[in-house]
């Protein structure tokens, strides 16, 4: 089960380990439906390693040697 960021009209924000169907939960401060929304992500390319496979700018295009 992944975790979700959830926000509610009074300003209350959880993270909760949901299944992945879940839309809304009950928030804990108001009793009201809180709605799923989009967290940033913690994903980051460091170093040089991943311009090396293709994922630069200036990443070569495949040629044709047949």
């Amino acid at each position: 089960m992944p975790v979700y960021v959830f926000e509610c009209e009074c300003g209350n924000t959880l993270e909760r380990l949901v299944p992945m169907g879940t839309s809304s939960i009950k928030c804990e401060n108001c009793g009201k439906g809180m709605k799923k929304v989009i967290s940033m992500s913690s994903f980051i390319l460091k170093g040089s390693g991943w311009a090396f496979d293709g994922y630069s700018k200036g990443a070569k295009k495949p040629t044709n040697n047949n």
